[in-house]
């Protein structure tokens, strides 16, 4: 039999109201170590998927690992897009078995949730795996994720994937939530942060906007 396309999004795309986007342990005392991505990078990968999350209203949750006693604040390229938001402090490497993170994620109450933060191997796997386990859709935004090899990271990452969780980029969350340039209420948002926060891609959208007042949409 032929098939028929239809015009419609596949239903594995993500959506600004369809997930949980939980930010964990970007703090100093876990950079120190990471060598599998450079600093740079992740604070602007970090912040990246911050921006965008902040700018299209998704639900998140910031949590970090002792905070006070050993690991220091989260990354001001995190919390500085979510003034008001409450961090939630564990003694747990895996957030998913700490209570209040998942109080949080049930209140919540979303059918997928998105994970980025350090280490890859230990404070994203665990909660990957336990999501998958329970039923949740689990995506990783990899180069929002880093550890202390490169091998480190990348075992980590075939782990969650081969167990069912799905890798993207920070620039590839941000531009799916967007989807399409003609909605002209999130443009501005979307290539604002790109501008900013997306290396080569954002010097084209300024360069096009600055020379000959092009726009995608």
């Amino acid at each position: 039999m032929p098939i028929t396309a239809t015009v419609r999004p596949a239903s594995r795309l993500i959506t600004p109201t369809d997930h949980t986007l939980v930010l964990i342990d970007f703090q100093p005392q876990m950079a120190f170590a990471t060598q599998s991505i450079d600093g740079v990078s992740l604070r602007n990968n970090a912040a990246l998927a911050a921006r965008a999350a902040a700018g299209f209203q998704v639900s998140t949750i910031l949590t970090t690992v002792a905070a006070r006693s050993f690991s220091g604040p989260m990354f001001d390229e995190v919390t500085d897009a979510f003034p008001q938001h409450e961090l939630i402090d564990r003694s747990t490497m895996n957030c998913w078995e700490d209570a209040n993170v998942v109080a949080a994620v049930n209140a919540i109450g979303k059918p997928r949730v998105v994970l980025a933060g350090l280490w890859t191997s230990v404070c994203i796997v665990g909660p990957a795996l336990a999501a998958l386990e329970q039923g949740y859709d689990v995506l990783v935004l990899t180069d929002a994720c880093g550890d202390i090899t490169s091998e480190a990271h990348e075992r980590a990452v075939a782990r969650m994937v081969q167990a069912g969780a799905q890798p993207m980029t920070a620039l590839q969350y941000l531009l799916e939530l967007q989807r399409d340039w003609g909605r002209a209420d999130t443009y501005e948002l979307t290539t604002g942060i790109a501008r900013e926060l997306a290396g080569a891609y954002g010097v084209g959208i300024a360069y096009a906007t600055a020379m000959f007042g092009a726009s995608e949409g």
